[in-house]
């Protein structure tokens, strides 16, 4: 599959129509959230594109992308949106709303499967195997096609792998359950950014 692969500085370009569903994934230098920065946002419409926003950690502004990642007529497709979105808060300073994500769904639909990464999904789903080899490179710095094409595969699958996750939620009565969870995303990011890192409903 050809994918078209755009590299964008600092910001989204101010006349890119992206349309009203998208897929988002951020990539840092690590997990620690206040250690580890923010450097690049990909945003995919899922029509086998990939918008890479190569972030200015001078000042990390973005005021096209942050306008987009607020707009709660947007809708925000993310696999394990906790790291992401506590990442963009704490970096970008901004609130994502209308969030759905592909791992939460994926754990309360796949109950016949123990394994909910990006990778099985994209090979259940699509039957396409993608290279994880880049996952834990340096994002920091100058990136090179190969990283290109990793980033663009974190986003380009997840408007289909939702659609068919939810037809599962809904044929098997779960996809309320899956909205109440939705709700408390925003909370749990809070709690991580507060270093509340353990299950706080356990004993």
């Amino acid at each position: 599959m050809s994918i078209d692969i755009k590299l964008h500085k600092n910001d989204l370009p101010d006349d890119l129509k992206l349309g009203n569903v998208i897929a988002v994934d951020g990539e840092f230098m690590g997990l620690n959230v206040k250690r580890d920065p923010l450097c690049l946002i990909q945003i995919s419409t899922g029509n086998s594109d990939a918008h890479i926003i190569q972030l200015d950690r001078t000042n990390y502004n973005a005021p096209n992308l942050i306008k987009i990642l607020k707009d709660d007529k947007t809708k925000k497709i993310f696999h394990y949106g906790r790291a992401d979105l506590a990442h963009i808060k704490y970096y970008l300073q901004t609130e994502t709303n209308n969030i759905e994500d592909t791992k939460i769904a994926s754990k309360l639909a796949r109950s016949y499967s123990d394994n909910h990464s990006l990778k099985t999904l994209i090979k259940e789903f699509k039957n396409i195997d993608i290279s994880k080899q880049f996952q834990n490179s340096d994002f920091g710095g100058q990136l090179n096609d190969a990283q290109l094409k990793y980033c663009a595969n974190d986003v380009i699958y997840l408007h289909e792998i939702y659609i068919k996750l939810e037809k599962i939620l809904v044929r098997e009565k779960r996809i309320d359950l899956y909205r109440e969870c939705l709700k408390f995303l925003k909370t749990r990011v809070d709690l991580d950014l507060a270093h509340f890192k353990e299950d706080i409903w356990s004993h």
